[in-house]
């Protein structure tokens, strides 16, 4: 199969006379000076949020229609004028988030955005990609520059549509969509056993993941090791607090995904991880445990870096694999003759009973989800003309 590999597999040369671009969302942290500005332009979002929803939930009942964005930016048409100081690039990013989110929910009428209170809607400022501009290190919006730490390099961008957004401690934060230059890539073989070969993860929860190599990387319990401070604050009543805990177990979870993820694509060609229901064991009891492993979050970024990683094109190729079967059947002979049943999940090691062969349970199923990624990737592999255009095998067939 390894070798196999070394003809399947893609190692990217960069071509210079094709830039397509690609979007890419950064988050930057902004200094905490701005946020008395922030939370009144967050009122006046809300105003134009809620005057939106009833607007055009009013439409609906008196001409039966919904409303589009069009429709909602002639009824805000000037609103800039009488009083709000809100961008009017900005009024028009609102409408637009409106009638996407009425659309998404199904729904005749959203909820309101709550300005006061204790159950008040965190703070969102949208904005176009016209109302904003990058300067001297600072971002201009309003007529206003706001300071911030700027850990991407804002300047080697090109700055698109985004938001201003608050989190629980009162934080806030820059989102922008960016274009990024991708770089059409060249196919050449990579041999076997170099740096790009691929690798199958079995994601669990004893173990964060084990791989095809037999590399097995332990799970860690941010949420179980404060949980004890979680509940003194909760008991003594410091909202602050409890936030500022939060917080650190979401910052940990990420730092160790980031830092896990980055490797794993630096060092492999292709990645193949199995699709296991992270949504549905969260309603199980089994749900601290599977939220705190952050199966979703890590093959989130395990697919953004795989295609794109620091602005550079790692040409790194991800896929999630069904994994049904995977721990029941010997990667050697393929009998399925593992463990089965509620029973069986205590069983970590087995032997095969058709080839005799010892088995660690996680191993043996990243072995097995390597295996149908590599026969998937077999079987639908694209070609490259000569031309250097990506061909699929149902464009070669004639389809």
């Amino acid at each position: 199969m390894q070798s196999a590999l070394g003809r399947m597999l893609i190692r990217y040369t960069v071509y210079m006379n094709s830039m397509p671009y690609t979007t890419r969302t950064l988050r930057l942290r902004l200094k905490d000076k701005h946020s008395t500005f922030l939370r009144e332009q967050a009122r006046e979002v809300n105003f134009v949020w809620n005057y939106c929803n009833e607007m055009s939930f009013k439409i609906l009942q008196r001409e039966g229609r919904f409303c589009s964005n069009i429709d909602l930016d002639k009824l805000t048409a000037g609103a800039t004028k009488e009083g709000l100081s809100l961008h009017s690039q900005t009024v028009q990013a609102i409408s637009k988030e409106y009638v996407t989110r009425r659309r998404q929910f199904k729904r005749a009428k959203l909820r309101w955005r709550v300005s006061g209170g204790n159950r008040r809607s965190l703070g969102w400022v949208p904005f176009k990609a016209s109302a904003i501009r990058y300067k001297a290190g600072q971002v201009w919006y309003a007529g206003r520059p706001f300071s911030l730490w700027d850990s991407y390099g804002l300047a080697d961008y090109k700055l698109g549509t985004g938001s201003f957004s608050e989190d629980s401690r009162g934080c806030w934060y820059l989102n922008l969509n960016v274009h990024v230059t991708v770089r059409v890539a060249k196919p050449e073989p990579v041999q076997a056993g170099a740096v790009g070969t691929a690798v199958g993860l079995d994601l669990g929860l004893e173990d964060l993941l084990a791989t095809s190599d037999g590399e097995t990387v332990q799970a860690h319990r941010f949420y179980r090791d404060l949980e004890k401070n979680l509940a003194v604050a909760q008991r003594a009543g410091k909202k602050q607090r409890v936030k500022a805990i939060h917080a650190k177990i979401s910052n940990r979870r990420k730092d160790a995904l980031h830092q896990i993820s980055t490797r794993l694509v630096k060092q492999h060609g292709a990645i193949f991880v199995g699709n296991v229901n992270a949504g549905g064991l969260a309603k199980t009891r089994m749900a601290k445990s599977v939220l705190d492993a952050g199966w979703s979050t890590f093959r989130t970024m395990l697919q953004y870096k795989c295609v794109q990683y620091k602005c550079n094109c790692a040409g790194v190729w991800f896929e999630e694999v069904n994994e049904a079967y995977s721990t029941q059947d010997c990667s050697a002979c393929g009998a399925r003759s593992g463990p089965k049943g509620l029973k069986g999940l205590g069983i970590r090691g087995w032997v095969c009973s058709e080839c005799v062969t010892v088995h660690d349970r996680d191993v043996n199923a990243a072995k097995n989800i390597l295996v149908r990624g590599l026969t998937h990737l077999a079987e639908g592999t694209p070609t490259w003309s000569a031309a250097g255009v990506k061909e699929s095998p149902a464009f070669q067939a004639g389809e």
